[in-house]
């Protein structure tokens, strides 16, 4: 499994945009989440967001809110999560970024985290409420054990704090492209397009743009605004965790392929 930084270097080569869904583990089950990471990959994923269910997740809506505590309330922890990512880790080569709240990585301490996760074969880190502040400890951490952490920067980021975010964060910058939590949205905000404009006189770093992106047509517009990836997230979660395993996993399998393919060809296709 190559770096996120190296494999966004051989997409842009191909002048690709990479497609970066996001799923929660152990909903519905732990079981379903394992094979729900490789049917991702199997379907166009280039790197794929596995969330850390959490109690107070402050930065996600309702939908990732509920998925999460329907996986707390059947007992996921994070060791499972992490069971479930080194047995993947074995066959699939979209790398995995691990979606998490700072506190269980406090609790547990920065170093002892990052050893359980390299060791799970996790190549990247979001932490959505990691004060940039206070984000060089882990940063460097992190990369001593081939792990990079992506900071977040939103439409209402002051360009000194872009430039610094810019700086530290490493593989990409995850642009949020509303101000609020994630869930799923009718329409993008435009001024998302001039965020991205503007990031790139700034750095020359990937941009990924995630949050209220929920259709073939919306990613398409993303990536024409010139998003360097598209991450998609309630969307998924609502397919996979709303409904039996079966319908959940054929769910997921379609609208990937759909995603990837409207982000990669010339014509927008989308299934009937």
């Amino acid at each position: 499994m190559t770096s996120i930084s190296e494999k966004f270097a051989n997409l842009r080569a191909e002048k690709q945009c990479a497609l970066i869904p996001f799923i929660t583990a152990g909903d519905p089950d732990l079981e379903t989440t394992s094979e729900a990471l490789e049917i991702l990959e199997a379907n166009g994923a280039d790197f794929i967001e596995l969330g850390v269910p959490y109690s107070d997740p402050l930065a996600d809506g309702p939908v990732i809110q509920a998925a999460a505590t329907r996986a707390l309330e059947r007992g996921t922890r994070l060791d499972d999560v992490l069971q479930i990512a080194q047995s993947v880790t074995r066959k699939i080569t979209a790398p995995i970024i691990l979606f998490t709240y700072y506190n269980p990585i406090l609790n547990l301490g920065i170093d002892q985290f990052l050893k359980l996760i390299a060791e799970a074969g996790i190549k990247g880190l979001v932490v959505p409420d990691l004060p940039l502040e206070e984000a060089d400890n882990l940063i460097q951490a992190a990369q001593a054990k081939g792990i990079e952490v992506i900071l977040l920067v939103t439409p209402n980021t002051p360009d000194d704090r872009i430039k610094a975010i810019a700086e530290k964060s490493r593989g990409f910058i995850y642009l949020v492209s509303v101000t609020g939590v994630t869930g799923v949205r009718s329409q993008l905000q435009t001024r998302v397009k001039d965020v991205l404009e503007n990031i790139r006189t700034i750095t020359d770093k990937p941009i990924a743009v995630g949050f209220g992106i929920s259709s073939p047509e919306q990613a398409r517009q993303v990536k024409e605004w010139g998003a360097d990836a598209v991450i998609v997230g309630s969307a998924f979660v609502k397919r996979l965790g709303e409904s039996t395993s079966y319908n959940g996993l054929r769910a997921i399998t379609e609208f990937c392929h759909d995603l990837k393919t409207s982000i990669r060809s010339e014509r927008l296709v989308v299934s009937g």
